[in-house]
C-alpha cells in the first residue's frame, strides 16, 4: 500500500511492500494536474499502480481551489428574506484594525434565489414550502450557467422536511449530482456558518470529483484495480467513491495527515503531548496534540468570510515556508511572505527562473543547506548570484552584510512561526514547556531548534522521515465519520433520554458507513462530545462525553471542568447551554511499525561525512555534517551540527545535544 501526499511544492510517497520493507519518493508537485505528480511519485519509487493493493491519498485540490477561487459556478436557493446571509456574515472586517479590505462571497447575489418557506427554531412549520417557486428558481439557475446547487433553509437543522422536499425537486431537474442540502452536511444552527459550509462544499464538489475521476482513470490505465482512500480534514479517510458528496471535508486534509502521523509517532515513542510544526515550501502548519489526541475544531476559517463548521484537525497556518519571498516593502521594512515562489519558478537556487530571495536561499547562504543535495534543481545557480540577490534586495538598503541579511530574513520568518505556535498553546491555556516540538516538513527541522528556544520548549523531536511525514500520515490514518446535531437549549431543559437517543442515532449512522469498508477496518471506536457554552455567550467549548448515558449533572460538571481548564474561572451560578451533540466513529486500520523507516548502519562513525561552515547567532562556526539515515539507536550528536537526509536537513545549533531513540526519532535537548 502507498500513502501519497500532494503539497504545494512537492508530492511525497511512502510505500510499504508486503514484506514490510519501505520505498520512498519525493517529486515536484504538478499544479496544473496533481494526478501527474502522483503517478510520477509512484514511478520514482520504482513501483507501478498495478502492484498496489491500496492507495491513501492526501490532496490540496479543494484547499487550493478555495484559496485561488478556481471554483465551480454555484447557485443557492434559500428562505425568503435571507439571500444576503452569506454576505452579511458576522459583521467582521478582513483586517480588524484597519478600514481596508474586500470580500467576495462564493455565491454572487444574482445567483442567490429565495423561495417562500419557514420553520421556527423548534422545527414547527410557519409557512409551507412553495414547490412551484423551487422548480422555477432551479431552472433559472441552470439557465444562468450554474454547475452546482445549494439548498439552504433557515431552520432546516431543526426540521429538514422542506429542505429535503426542495432537494427532491431539484435533483429531478439538475443534470448532475452536485446538489448540496445544508442540513445533510451540517445539521447545526447558525445559518451563516452552515450556509457558507454548504456553499464551499458545492463550489469544490465538481473540482474534487473531476480530479479524482481523472486520477482513477490514469491509475486504471496503468493496471490499478483496487481501493483509493482520500484524506479528510478530520484526520480520517473516506473511500473515493463517497468523498465528493461531502467535498468540503477534504479542505485542510494535507495538514491533517501530518498531525495524524505525529500522533502515531508519539504513541510509539511513549509521549503524549506535542506541538506539531510542519514547514513546507509555501506555508507552515501548527497544531497541538494533548494526551495523544490531536485537537479537533469545528470552528475553523480557511480564509476571511469562509468559516467551515465541520470537524477538522485544528491546524493554524501562516504564510512562511521555504519558498516565502523576503524583501522590503514600500516603507523600507523587511517582510517575509506571504508571497511564495512555490515550486515553479521556486527559490533562486532551483535554477527555474526565480529572481527574488527566499527562505530556502537564505538557508543556503548561511551554510545550513548543501547546494549539491537540493531537490527540484533544474540548472545549478552559482552561490554568487544568490548572494548578490540578498545584497541587492535587503543588505544594501538596510546596511547589512549578506549573512546578516539572510539571517534577518530567517529570524523574521521564525517570528511568524512562533506566533502560530503561541496561538495553539498559550492562547488556549497550554504551557509550551509541557510539550515537545514535533518538527517535520522539508524545512521544519532547519528552524525547529531556534523556535523552541524562543518559546521555551525544552525538547524538539524530529521523526525519522520528516520530509515525508504527511505521506506517512496517509498510511496510518483511520477511516472516520463525524456527525453533529443541534439542540441549542438549556441543559436543564433537555431530558437525558434525548441526549442518549441522539448520540445513539449518530453512532448507528457512523458505524454503517465505516463498517462498510470491512476489508480495511480492524476495530471501530466511538467517541461522543458536546459543544457547550454558558448562557449569553457566543463561542463554544467542546466537552468530551465518556459515555452516551450521562445525567445532566454529570454533563454540567464536565463542562465546568473543561471551562476552568481553559480560562481558570468558575461560574457555578450560570447554567450551561448544550448547543451541539457530536459523535466520531473511527474505523481503526492495521498499524504501521515506524522501525521500518530506519537505516541499517550500526555505528555513528559511519554517518560522519565531514564539516561545513555554519552561520549561527551572528558568527560562523565549524559544524559537523552527518548522514542521518546512518545514525544508529543511541547515537549522540552535539551542536553545532548539520544532519542531512534525502527528504530534509536538521540544524543543531551551538549548545544543543541530540540522541537517536529506538524508532529513529532525533530527540534534541534545547539550550535555553
Amino acid at each position: 500500500m502507498a500513502g501519497i501526499d500532494v503539497g504545494g511544492t512537492f508530492t511525497d510517497l511512502l510505500l510499504q511492500e508486503a514484506d514490510g520493507s519501505v520505498r520512498l519518493a519525493k517529486v515536484p508537485t504538478t499544479a496544473s494536474n496533481q494526478a501527474d505528480g502522483v503517478l510520477a511519485a509512484i514511478e520514482a519509487a520504482g513501483s507501478d499502480p498495478a502492484s498496489l493493493d491500496l492507495i491513501i491519498h492526501g490532496t490540496t485540490a479543494t484547499t487550493n481551489a478555495v484559496l485561488e477561487r478556481k471554483l465551480a459556478r454555484v447557485g443557492l436557493i434559500t428562505t425568503q428574506g435571507f439571500r444576503d446571509v452569506l454576505e452579511l456574515g458576522r459583521r467582521t472586517r478582513p483586517h480588524p484594525y484597519g478600514l481596508t479590505g474586500s470580500f467576495e462571497p462564493l455565491v454572487p447575489r444574482e445567483l442567490r434565489r429565495e423561495v417562500a418557506e419557514r420553520m421556527d427554531a423548534r422545527g414547527a412549520v410557519l409557512m409551507p414550502l412553495d414547490e412551484q417557486a423551487v422548480e422555477r428558481e432551479v431552472r433559472a439557475l441552470l439557465v444562468a450557467g450554474c454547475e452546482a446547487l445549494v439548498i439552504h433553509f433557515l431552520h432546516a437543522y431543526a426540521n429538514p422536511t422542506h429542505e429535503r422536499r426542495a432537494g427532491e425537486i431539484a435533483q429531478a431537474i439538475w443534470p448532475n449530482a452536485y446538489v448540496t442540502l445544508g442540513h445533510e452536511l451540517l445539521s447545526e444552527f447558525r445559518e451563516y456558518e452552515r450556509g457558507t459550509t454548504a456553499s464551499v462544499n458545492a463550489a469544490v464538489q465538481p473540482v474534487l470529483d473531476r480530479y479524482l475521476h481523472r486520477l482513477q482513470e490514469q491509475l486504471a490505465t496503468r493496471g490499478h484495480r483496487r481501493d483509493l482512500l482520500v484524506m479528510n480534514g478530520n484526520g480520517g479517510t473516506v473511500p473515493a467513491r463517497l468523498v465528493a458528496k461531502e467535498a468540503a471535508k477534504t479542505v485542510m486534509s494535507g495538514p491533517a495527515s501530518g498531525v495524524m502521523a505525529a500522533a502515531a509517532t508519539l504513541a510509539q515513542s511513549g509521549l503524549k503531548n506535542a506541538i506539531t510544526y510542519d514547514m513546507g515550501g509555501t506555508s507552515t502548519d501548527v497544531a497541538l496534540i494533548a494526551g495523544g489526541v490531536p485537537e479537533v475544531s469545528a470552528e475553523l476559517s480557511i480564509a476571511y468570510g469562509l468559516p467551515i463548521h465541520l470537524p477538522m484537525v485544528d491546524v493554524r497556518t501562516v504564510g512562511a515556508g521555504g519558498g516565502s519571498i523576503a524583501g522590503l516593502d514600500r516603507a523600507g521594512m523587511l517582510r517575509v511572505g506571504p508571497e511564495s515562489a512555490g515550486s515553479d519558478p521556486g527559490p533562486i537556487c532551483y535554477g527555474r527562473g526565480g529572481a527574488w530571495p527566499t527562505i530556502t536561499d537564505a538557508n543556503l547562504v548561511l551554510g545550513r543547506l548543501d547546494p549539491e543535495r537540493l531537490l527540484a534543481v533544474r540548472d545549478a545557480v552559482p552561490m554568487a548570484r544568490i548572494r548578490e540577490a540578498f545584497a541587492r534586495e535587503i543588505g544594501d538598503p538596510l546596511g547589512l552584510s549578506v549573512e546578516q541579511a539572510a539571517e534577518a530574513a530567517i529570524r523574521l520568518a521564525n517570528v511568524h512561526m512562533t506566533g502560530a505556535i503561541r496561538m495553539v498553546s498559550l492562547s488556549r491555556g497550554h504551557d509550551p514547556r509541557d510539550f515537545v516540538l514535533f518538527a517535520f516538513g522539508g524545512a521544519g527541522p532547519l528552524h525547529a531548534v531556534a523556535l523552541a528556544r524562543e518559546i521555551g520548549i525544552p525538547e524538539v523531536l524530529v521523526p525519522a522521515r520528516p520530509g515525508l511525514t504527511n505521506a506517512l500520515g496517509c498510511l496510518v490514518a483511520d477511516l472516520r465519520q463525524d456527525l453533529v446535531n443541534t439542540l441549542n437549549r438549556g441543559l436543564d431543559d433537555i431530558p437525558k433520554e434525548e441526549v442518549a437517543a441522539t448520540l445513539a442515532a449518530q453512532r448507528e449512522r457512523g458505524l454503517a458507513i465505516v463498517l462498510a469498508e470491512r476489508g480495511e477496518v480492524e476495530q471501530a471506536v466511538v467517541q461522543h462530545s458536546a459543544d457547550m457554552q454558558f448562557r449569553g455567550q457566543t463561542h463554544l467549548i467542546r466537552v468530551a462525553l465518556p459515555r452516551a448515558q450521562m445525567t445532566r449533572a454529570e454533563i454540567q460538571a464536565a463542562f465546568e471542568a473543561r471551562y476552568f481548564a481553559r480560562f481558570q474561572i468558575r461560574m457555578p451560578e450560570i447554567r450551561a447551554v448544550l448547543v451541539n451533540l457530536n459523535t466520531s466513529v473511527i474505523g481503526k486500520r492495521r498499524g504501521f511499525d515506524l522501525r521500518a523507516l530506519l537505516g541499517k548502519h550500526p555505528r555513528a562513525e559511519d554517518a560522519r561525512i565531514g564539516n561545513r561552515p555554519l552561520y549561527a547567532e551572528g558568527a560562523w562556526h565549524r559544524a559537523a555534517v552527518w548522514q542521518r539515515e546512518n545514525l544508529p539507536e543511541g547515537a549522540r550528536i552535539a551542536g553545532p551540527a548539520i544532519l542531512q537526509q534525502a527528504d530534509a536537513t536538521t540544524v543543531l545549533e551551538p549548545g544543543c545535544h541530540a540522541v537517536v531513540d529506538s524508532i529513529g526519532n532525533l530527540r534534541i535537548r534545547v539550550q535555553a
